[in-house]
């Protein structure tokens, strides 16, 4: 196995084991929703503090569910992880094609420094 492959297997699997761990511990089984978003546990901890606050803004948009609120930040996320593929697939092609390009101007300069044969 190179050692690419052996770092990229330990990257997934530390991945894998963020993803699973807090389930295996029972992380968060003492909250109603245990792995509720950041903005749910500010508005829970505000409204704890202060139970008159009345938010400055509405949302544009209010989703019907949670499932579909979770859907949309996932669609987001998916979006943002395209944008930042293409660019540096991009980069990567450019790179790439300079390279091949100087290694090409570089053989067509040697072959015209070789003498000819009669």
């Amino acid at each position: 196995m190179s050692r690419n492959a052996k770092i990229n297997t330990l990257l997934l699997l530390a991945v894998a084991a963020l993803a699973v761990l807090p389930l295996v511990l029972g992380l968060g089984d003492h909250k109603e929703e245990p792995f509720a978003g950041s903005d749910a546990e500010a508005e829970t901890a505000i409204t704890e503090i202060e139970p008159d606050y009345e938010p400055w803004f509405s949302p544009l948009y209010e989703p019907p569910s949670g499932e579909v609120e979770s859907a949309l930040f996932a669609l987001q996320a998916a979006l943002g992880a395209g944008v930042l593929a293409y660019y540096f697939g991009l980069r990567r092609g450019r790179r790439q094609g300079e390279e091949r390009a100087l290694a090409t101007s570089e053989a067509t300069a040697a072959a015209g420094d070789a003498p000819e044969g009669d």
